[in-house]
């Protein structure tokens, strides 16, 4: 059963004066415990389509269904507290916040769900063991290298017990062992957990490891094929 879908999906930027189709009439769907990227050239189209299903771009018509719900007929507010409980993000750029330790950053989500202090820090210390980072949760991001702060941001995004992450360039600014350990660590949640992972990439390692690619060009799917 499919857990998001898209039906008839387009985003246009400058539509009144020379529109660019960043997405256009895309149609499909992901099922969950899926680890499936979005890729193509610089440009195609994969970033937009990944921030439309997370919520934080209004698509210009089209429909959004995730675990059954609408969300394209959300109000505004609503749809915070609809991400704020069900999608994971890891971003390109990490955006961890800099006065904040590893601890801090990882459960600061789970303050605006209002969780105990005590369920805070039973998952905090949880999440940054199984991303090898037990021994650094009191540095700040300035103390840790770029490996490390992706590792913080994906238990970021497992804090909330999402329904499926989201994860846009998530090894862009990694070396090849940075990268390696990451994907080992999503990888691994998601064949443990049964965790949903949709990348938008155009690295190859992360297309080695992905058991699905969805293939745009200017906006479309040209190609969708499931692996192995």
């Amino acid at each position: 059963m499919s857990i998001i879908s898209t039906n008839g999906l387009v985003k246009i930027y400058d539509e009144k004066t020379f529109p660019i189709y960043a997405t256009n009439d895309i149609s499909l769907s992901f099922e969950k415990g899926e680890f499936s990227a979005i890729v193509g050239p610089s440009g195609c189209g994969k970033t937009t389509l990944l921030n439309l299903i997370g919520g934080l771009e209004t698509p210009t018509s089209g429909e959004i269904v995730i675990d059954n719900i609408v969300i394209t007929k959300l109000k505004s507010s609503e749809l915070i507290d609809f991400r704020l409980y069900n999608i994971g993000f890891v971003f390109q750029a990490y955006n961890l916040i800099p006065v904040l330790s590893a601890k801090e950053n990882v459960e600061f989500i789970m303050h605006l769900q209002n969780y105990s202090k005590s369920e805070r820090n039973n998952r905090v210390e949880e999440l940054l063991l199984s991303v090898g980072l037990k021994d650094k949760m009191n540095k700040r991001p300035s103390e840790l290298s770029g490996g490390e702060q992706q590792r913080v941001a994906v238990a970021r995004a497992l804090a909330s017990k999402p329904k499926f992450i989201l994860a846009d360039e998530p090894t862009a600014n990694l070396d090849s062992k940075s990268t390696s350990d990451l994907l080992d660590i999503m990888q691994s949640l998601n064949e443990k957990e049964n965790m949903t992972f949709i990348f938008s990439t155009h690295d190859s390692r992360v297309m080695e490891r992905a058991r699905r690619l969805v293939s745009l060009d200017d906006g479309k799917i040209v190609n969708d094929e499931k692996i192995g």
